[in-house]
């Protein structure tokens, strides 16, 4: 169970890439960009669905499913929608394979075309505003509000475990309603959520803001979105919540009788996070001895190993690490005794300490002599000795200190990587030597900021909400700007 992880300092990416792979999260498929999720790191992405899935039904939404397959000819009624997703679609031609007549092997069969090429859904904007004609007739109807767990292709050339990967998988919010107002609020609400579930369960800080016209999503008016700072100094876009207007309900004819009688196309938004907030999670808090989870995430909360040299040992220790198990189980907290014999104590804690258990309790014989356990927190890499009696109590309070412990080191981090710039010169010079986020004034065009681009690498993670409007002139070209914006390397 040697780790033998590169350092962060070293190769961050190369560490990322191994300890997602040692850790047992997931592991490269056989099909190119694609990836085998592992059951510790799907068990931890069940963590997430749960909650956000509770966070959505309690703000009115249902789960559907929707067709993977879309028509192309769907695609080809929303033009700014399949400008933004024409180069990453799959596409299915034939339904049927065959054997070759020389004996070659399998073969498509070239009588089995389609009569119109499938999609392998990328997004589903198309198929479910094709479906919600059929739903929306009157007011009555509306608001509609729907999400979807599915699975995505989108297919990459350059790929990553959970970053960026030819399929993952995410849930897609999709909503209907009356009127401009109302499908803004539920827009800027989603994006709310989010950044709820992203701080108070990931324990990652996020910037809430607006993105740049050039960066919104294919076919929106507006993109909200939140952004999260990883320690290599790049930004990562953890979600984004997108106001459609009326363009996808004018695409596929969706409208609806008023109260008044009168037809009107409704109003969307669409919304939507993936396992990309697994890669987020690791490179937020991981440290050079593996995975960092937060205890609200993290499958087992506390792990307990026995330490005996005998089978009268064994069954002493056992008995009391069941008794502390039951106890901490009563409180709520997911609990795990590894009493395998396969391996020894050394090899569980480095095992443990590797997948980012929050607490581990160790016991043996001269512990149950002493009345006492010993506890390891994996945040801190601290350990302690506490009496029994104390032990279940101060390990429950341990689950928010380490919650809270996270959050604070990750706010702090990102405060230490933002800095304001005042001309072009200073903004590369950060970029290069400190990166992060950088706060400069932009003239607010599309061309200054594609600029910025090409010649850095850098783009506009968003423009903040909650910061006063401040009057200079764009760090590129001088000419007037209103605020500033936030600037970033990103994933």
């Amino acid at each position: 169970m040697a780790k033998n992880l590169t350092t962060r300092g070293e190769d961050y990416s190369k560490w990322y890439n191994e300890l997602v792979i040692q850790a047992d999260l997931a592991e490269n498929s056989g099909v190119r960009g694609c990836m085998v999720i592992k059951p510790y790191g799907y068990a931890i992405w069940e963590k997430m669905q749960a909650e956000l899935d509770r966070m959505f039904k309690e703000t009115g939404h249902q789960n559907a499913y929707f067709p993977i397959f879309i028509p192309k000819s769907y695609f080809s009624k929303e033009a700014s929608h399949v400008d933004g997703f024409a180069k990453e679609c799959a596409v299915v031609t034939h339904y049927r394979l065959k054997n070759a007549e020389d004996g070659s092997g399998i073969i498509v069969d070239p009588e089995a075309k389609l009569e119109e090429e499938l999609i392998v859904r990328p997004t589903s904007e198309t198929i479910i505003w094709d479906t919600y004609r059929k739903w929306i007739q009157s007011y009555r109807d509306l608001p509609l509000l729907i999400n979807q767990w599915a699975n995505v292709v989108r297919w990459e050339m350059r790929t990553r475990l959970f970053l960026r990967t030819a399929e993952f998988l995410w849930q897609e919010g999709h909503t209907a309603h009356a009127t401009e107002a109302e499908a803004i609020v539920e827009a800027e609400q989603m994006m709310h959520v989010y950044a709820d579930f992203v701080e108070n369960y990931m324990a990652v800080p996020v910037i809430k803001g607006t993105k740049t016209e050039s960066e919104r999503f294919a076919g929106a008016l507006e993109t909200y979105c939140i952004e999260a700072l990883m320690q290599d100094g790049k930004a990562l876009q953890a979600g984004t919540s997108h106001f459609l207007g009326q363009n996808f309900a004018k695409a596929f004819d969706v409208k609806f009788a008023a109260k008044d009688g009168k037809q009107d196309y409704v109003w969307a938004t669409s919304w939507g996070v993936s396992t990309r907030l697994m890669g987020a999670l690791v490179m937020t808090h991981s440290d050079d001895n593996g995975l960092v989870l937060p205890p609200k995430l993290a499958p087992d909360q506390v792990v307990i190993v026995p330490i005996y040299r005998s089978d009268e040992q064994f069954d002493a220790v056992s008995e009391a690490a069941k008794e502390i198990q039951k106890e901490l189980r009563a409180k709520g907290l997911r609990v795990k005794f590894d009493n395998r014999d396969t391996q020894k104590p050394g090899w569980k804690f480095n095992q443990y300490e590797l997948q980012g258990v929050p607490v581990r309790i160790a016991i043996g014989p001269k512990d149950l002599e002493n009345g006492t356990f010993e506890v390891a927190r994996r945040d801190t890499l601290e350990k302690e000795v506490m009496a029994k009696n104390e032990v279940v109590d101060k390990v429950v309070a341990l689950m928010d200190e380490i919650q809270e412990n996270l959050y604070s080191r990750a706010v702090n981090h990102r405060t230490e990587h933002t800095t304001e710039v005042s001309n072009y010169d200073e903004f590369k010079d950060v970029l290069e030597s400190k990166g992060g986020f950088i706060s400069a004034h932009w003239d607010g065009t599309s061309e200054t900021e594609e600029q910025i681009k090409n010649e850095t690498k850098a783009t506009i993670r968003c423009i903040p909400f909650g910061v006063d409007k401040e009057e200079g002139s764009c760090m590129v070209t001088g000419k007037p700007s209103a605020r500033r914006v936030l600037f970033a390397k990103a994933y």
